[in-house]
């Protein structure tokens, strides 16, 4: 079973995982599997998420998270929020509104993002 708390917990660890391009906490919170739409609409997996921290493409100045809701359904997670996010994509500055569902799954190794999507509004 998954808790809301550590749900929210997680969420904490990834916003600081991003912020910092913590390579290593990604790869651990992230599923191999990982689906995810950005908000350009291309859907990426967990190895392009990681090349754009491991490249320097994406630095992220400031993260400001509102979870709007969050349902735990056995093992699984779903939570939406909506995100402000400050900071450089390819050295062009950017500040933006997004919305995000994520999904969490538990697994034996931990509880991970199996998939989600994003979109500016």
């Amino acid at each position: 079973m998954i808790t809301k708390n550590e749900i929210l917990q997680l969420e904490k660890v990834l916003y600081e995982a991003m912020k910092n391009s913590d390579i290593e906490v990604l790869d651990k919170l992230l599923h191999t599997d990982l689906l995810f739409i950005v908000p350009s609409g291309q859907t990426i997996t967990k190895e392009i998420d990681l090349q754009t921290y491991r490249e320097g493409n994406l630095k992220l100045h400031e993260l400001i998270s509102k979870t709007e809701n969050l349902n735990i359904i056995d093992d699984m997670a779903v939570i939406t929020l909506q995100m402000e996010l400050k900071g450089d994509y390819d050295n062009e500055a950017f500040e933006a509104k997004y919305k995000y569902i994520r999904f969490w799954k538990k697994f034996p190794e931990g509880i991970k993002v199996v998939g989600g999507s994003g979109i500016a509004i």
